[in-house]
């Protein structure tokens, strides 16, 4: 397939995700800088998070978790033609997209590292379910570099299944993710951020299913 823009003129809305998403993390970081004045004026204690807590663990992982869900869109979006896959993709892209600016601004205004030398998911309790990193796959519901180079390779109907195979696992292990953070972290608006990932990607997990189930096929 070619990388031209189609008749729809579909193509440069997917060429906006970025700036899209450059823009969300500047209104964010503003916004939280404007907060932090104002709580500091108001002579107001601020909690900050600890560089172990899950609140910046969970920020940390989940900013690597949903770059890749960026990353499988764009492939996608040049192997089919499809308009609800595509439509599906632009959405979880632009979501993820501006979700991760936020998870990276919070640790930011934290002054807290974006990476962890303890490894990623060691700020769940109970672990990380026995989820090895291996293959790019560095936690649950990632693909691994091996998936992601196969789905490059297809077009049409099977780059559609495999994108919606591999979507699929990704939200599960991310749904994972925002509720074990919804139930441990302590910042609020996290808290909040983590319970909204949940009901979305369950909602996506569902429309999945079901543009698998029209393909022929279903979740792995």
């Amino acid at each position: 397939m070619t990388d031209s823009t189609d008749a729809q003129g579909r193509k440069p809305a997917f060429g906006r995700w970025l700036i899209t998403a450059a823009a969300a993390l500047v209104v964010l970081v503003l916004a939280l800088s404007f907060l932090a004045v104002n709580s500091n004026r108001n002579d107001t204690a601020i909690d900050v998070p600890t560089a172990d807590s899950a609140d910046a663990g969970f920020a940390r992982d989940m900013a690597v978790h949903h770059q890749q869900a960026v990353e499988m869109a764009y492939i996608v979006r040049d192997r089919t033609t499809d308009e609800d896959v595509r439509r599906l993709a632009y959405d979880i892209a632009q979501t993820q997209a501006n979700q991760r600016g936020m998870l990276l601004g919070w640790l930011d205004l934290w002054k807290l590292p974006v990476t962890s030398p303890d490894g990623y998911m060691t700020w769940m309790q109970g672990g990380h379910t026995g989820h090895q990193p291996k293959d790019g796959s560095l936690m649950p519901g990632m693909a691994t570099n091996t998936e992601l180079a196969r789905l490059g390779t297809l077009d049409g109907k099977q780059a559609e299944i495999l994108y919606l195979q591999l979507m699929y696992d990704h939200h599960m292990g991310g749904v994972d993710m925002a509720r074990a953070c919804a139930r441990q972290c302590t910042v609020p608006q996290e808290r909040k951020l983590a319970q909204g990932m949940v009901d979305a990607q369950q909602s996506e997990m569902e429309l999945m299913a079901g543009m698998l189930r029209e393909r022929g096929s279903a979740p792995r």
